[in-house]
């Protein structure tokens, strides 16, 4: 026989998830209560989580780690019940509303903050972080290797980043140098590369752009990152590597500090003087 008080807390449960929907991230509250059991995707973010967990260190204690483009805050919550302070942004204050509600629920108000920025606000954010989970955005990005030089520099230790992406795991040895009447070789399968979407894919007018596999390995090498492992489809776990050099802060950082609004003429000799 069920409680009266207990149906009570329920029922203004589940008027209070109905109230903040609709809802992307499927959350399982302390007390069971899903918040999108009927989600398309199924169980959809913790069928993902269930594969990349065990790439991430289980003690993230003292680590402070950002969340973009939190939604929900399905990966804050986690990352922070491993001891993380979390920083979760999201441009949209619909899912930060749903996610300020969930980590109430959690009880991890003191691990968790929260702000409405986009990814290249951060150009403009003096912080960086131990960990960045950079998931489920890159290719709803116009601007998007704009936004990994931005990212990249925001990561102290370890980047996890996931994208949508082309079928197939090609890799090749990128040429060091390609004549120009030789670019032929731009036409392998396995040449990064990201396709654009001028219209529409699956349904999503945001959807701006797909690398395929390798393209992913070789942006990220460029931001100075080596791929440590793929623990899910299109999921990329990746350390620093200080033996790659980066152009956003070489010869090219006039580029860079254009592009974020910056001053940049004190720099462009490093990027004329190569001609």
């Amino acid at each position: 026989m069920s409680d009266g008080k207990d149906d009570s807390i329920n029922n203004n449960k589940q008027n209070k998830i109905a109230e903040l929907g609709p809802w992307f991230h499927n959350i399982h509250l302390p007390d069971g209560t899903q918040t999108a059991p009927e989600h398309f995707l199924g169980d959809f973010p913790s069928f993902k989580w269930n594969n990349i967990r065990a790439a991430i260190p289980e003690d993230l204690t003292g680590w402070r780690v950002l969340d973009i483009g939190c939604n929900a805050g399905f990966y804050s919550v986690e990352l922070a019940k491993r001891g993380a302070q979390v920083l979760a942004i999201d441009l949209d204050e619909h899912y930060l509303r749903q996610a300020r509600w969930v980590v109430e629920e959690f009880g991890l108000i003191d691990q968790i903050s929260f702000k409405k920025m986009q990814v290249y606000d951060l150009a403009r954010f003096e912080e960086d972080f131990d960990m960045v989970f950079f998931m489920g955005v890159f290719y709803h990005l116009r601007y998007p290797m704009l936004a990994m030089d931005i990212v990249s520099q925001k990561v102290r230790k370890m980047l996890v980043f996931q994208t949508l992406s082309m079928p197939g795991r090609q890799e090749m040895e990128i040429p060091a140098d390609i004549p120009f009447n030789e670019r032929e070789v731009l036409k392998d399968e396995a040449y990064p590369k990201m396709a654009f979407v001028e219209k529409s894919l699956a349904g999503d007018y945001t959807n701006w752009w797909v690398p395929n596999h390798q393209g992913v390995i070789s942006m990220l090498r460029s931001c100075g990152f080596a791929v440590e492992s793929m623990p899910e489809e299109e999921t990329y776990v990746c350390t620093r590597d200080s033996s790659l050099a980066t152009d956003y802060n070489t010869w090219n950082y006039s580029e860079y500090l254009s592009a974020i609004g910056k001053d940049w003429e004190q720099e462009i000799d490093k990027k004329t003087k190569r001609k």
